[in-house]
């Protein structure tokens, strides 16, 4: 499932792009709602995906049983583009996971790939010290998950969702309380693969100086690992399309 916006040419832009916005783990389609009307009153084409399972999608996250699975919605869009035509993939948070895996199959048909405070891992080739990068530390807070046991409980867990009670501390604590709200955390699981196209797509990394979950020092190792061609930084939590959607925005045009 995805949400189309607008594609009306506006004279302020020097030309129209279609942009797919890959939201992270804990969001769906409908956390991206500012920057898609941003982008959409730019002049540019916006398509928002609902991964499989995660918050926004009716499939149920038990029977998602592999990254694939997971990041189905995004495929099949890429897999629909017309012959021919490249958009901007934007990947927040986890979702850099899902936009590298799009690089790795598609990367013929991406023309930049911008990741927002996102993991950012070479496909199928991940180190211990590049799992430690990537994924976010939260002990310092205590036992903040809870965890799904969809296919039993000696089996590894099928969902996991961030207690709302540590939700707005780790995620929005600069965000207006309204969007994050709306807000019901879940994660799905990870496999490996071989790189391909992905060294062919140019990359934008946006930094998030204040974030909780992807913490700074963290981004920073995965932009040492893998340096992309641009590094811009914001000043705000980890979720600046509710904190500063209108920046981010500016930002991203920049970026082109």
């Amino acid at each position: 499932m995805h949400m189309d916006a607008g594609d009306d040419f506006s004279e302020s832009c020097r030309s129209t792009e279609h942009f797919v916005l890959v939201h992270g783990a804990g969001h769906g389609a409908w956390c991206w709602f500012r920057l898609l009307r941003l982008l959409q009153d730019s002049g540019h084409r916006v398509s928002a995906v609902d991964l499989a399972g995660a918050a926004g999608s009716l499939v149920d996250p038990n029977h998602v049983r592999s990254f694939d699975d997971y990041n189905a919605p995004l495929l099949d869009l890429m897999a629909s583009l017309p012959a021919g035509d490249k958009v901007i993939l934007i990947g927040h948070s986890a979702g850099g996971l899902s936009v590298v895996h799009a690089m790795h199959l598609f990367g013929d048909r991406i023309k930049q790939a911008i990741f927002i405070a996102a993991t950012m891992l070479q496909f199928g080739y991940q180190t211990e010290q590049d799992i430690k990068d990537g994924v976010p530390d939260l002990s310092e807070y205590g036992d903040v998950y809870d965890l799904t046991f969809g296919l039993g409980a000696d089996r590894p867990p099928t969902a996991v969702a961030l207690r709302k009670e540590f939700q707005r501390i780790i995620l929005y604590q600069q965000s207006p309380q309204e969007p994050t709200a709306l807000s019901t955390a879940r994660f799905t699981g990870d496999d490996g693969g071989v790189e391909s196209f992905i060294d062919r797509v140019r990359r934008v990394y946006i930094k998030t100086a204040n974030d909780r979950m992807v913490q700074p020092e963290q981004q920073e190792a995965m932009i040492r690992r893998w340096p992309p061609s641009k590094v811009m930084v914001m000043d705000t939590d980890h979720s600046p399309f509710f904190s500063a959607p209108e920046l981010l925005f500016n930002l991203i045009l920049k970026s082109l």
